[in-house]
């Protein structure tokens, strides 16, 4: 079941996204999640954020700041049963576009939003981390043409 996420979600969400941008970001170093923690978990109280809960657990998440994803964030140990997949389409009937960054290393993503639909819009060098990511977006068919700029 997909819902809007509550204050007393936070705990449960700001675990998932430590522990899986440590996971899925090995090549940046895990001090660097740490050192953004309360940060993002200020951005994260203030952005539109759907759950993802399954007998009353959170799975998983996805945060938006308007049309851009900042993230999609599943527990590794429920990872590929569709979550992902959900969070995202219930995003999409909602927005005619969407856009997020992801680095290019991070291989396991870039497939996965490929297969739903995400193009490559163009490459950057993330500032923070000094990695290289893709700006990838999404448009509904019949949506249009939207100019990216990176």
């Amino acid at each position: 079941m997909i819902t809007e996420m509550k204050n007393q979600d936070i705990k449960d969400v700001m675990n998932i996204w430590l522990n899986e941008n440590i996971s899925a970001h090995w090549f940046i170093e895990k001090k660097y999640w740490l050192d953004n923690f309360e940060n993002v978990k200020s951005a994260i109280s203030n952005a539109e954020v759907y759950i993802y809960k399954s007998k009353e657990k959170i799975c998983g998440f996805i945060g938006l700041e308007q049309n851009y994803i900042a993230g999609i964030f599943v527990d590794k140990s429920l990872q590929r049963k569709g979550i992902g997949k959900a969070l995202l389409d219930h995003v999409k009937q909602k927005h005619d576009k969407l856009s997020l960054n992801v680095y290019v290393k991070n291989e396991k993503a870039v497939r996965f939003y490929k297969r739903e639909g995400f193009e490559i819009s163009c490459e950057n060098t993330d500032k923070t981390t000094d990695e290289k990511e893709y700006l990838m977006t999404w448009l509904r068919k019949g949506g249009g043409i939207h100019e990216i700029k990176c």
